[in-house]
């Protein structure tokens, strides 16, 4: 099931269009704090996002920018300022269609569909993890954080992703060093170590320190 996610401050329109969505089979939820329009992308992860230029604190073309850096899931804006200027500008910020205000809630959900269509028949939505603000993109394998793109190599990617789907637990040096190496043959303990060690030191001088504690003669966590 597709889900949506509203970003609308007219709380009778987002309403609106969460029911009419749902009616036609897809999950819908509307944003409620519109300074963490981002951290609710995150924490939901649509399909597809309805996206308002006009909203509180910062403009839908803000939001679209940030959500572009970790994400290409399809964004529709939805609006009443609908002048050329602001509709060129919509999709050069990444915008995939626009509807202008007001709207028929049946064009809205045939746009929605069509794009829906188009994007998930010929492609797969990225894969991301994320903790503490750090956001790690599966598909390009790097890490993202606060607009830094932190480049990683094979085996630091590898630690550090199978750190986070297990975060808030410890992780053996035993299993990671199998998926490193993806086999049970032996591998010297100290290169585990060492790309440990590195992946530290990248992660400490983009900002993230004590991402990785460790947990004597057991293993790492991420918590």
């Amino acid at each position: 099931m597709y889900r949506v996610l509203i970003v609308e401050d007219d709380s009778v329109i987002a309403s609106s269009v969460k029911k009419h969505m749902e009616a036609w089979g897809m999950e819908a939820a509307c944003v409620q704090d519109f300074r963490k329009v981002l951290e609710e992308f995150l924490s939901y992860k649509p399909h597809l996002v309805l996206l308002d230029i006009g909203l509180p604190f910062f403009n839908g073309y803000h939001w679209c920018s940030e959500i572009r850096k970790v994400s290409k899931v399809p964004i529709v804006y939805i609006s009443s300022a609908s002048d050329n200027m602001n509709i060129v500008m919509a999709m050069n910020m990444g915008g995939d269609d626009f509807v202008i205000k007001p709207f028929s809630l049946e064009v809205l959900t045939a746009k929605v569909q069509a794009v829906l269509r188009r994007t998930y028949d010929f492609g797969k939505q990225a894969e991301l993890l994320q903790h503490r603000g750090a956001i790690l993109d599966m598909d390009a394998a790097v890490l993202i954080y606060e607009g830094q793109r932190i480049e990683l190599s094979k085996n630091e990617y590898r630690i550090l992703k199978t750190l986070l789907e297990n975060k808030g637990k410890i992780v053996s040096r035993d299993m990671l060093m199998n998926r490193l190496w993806e086999t049970d043959s032996y591998v010297d303990d100290n290169t585990l170590t060492v790309n440990v060690t590195r992946l530290r030191k990248k992660l400490s001088e983009a900002g993230l320190e004590e991402f990785i504690s460790t947990k004597k003669g057991i293993g790492y966590m991420v918590k």
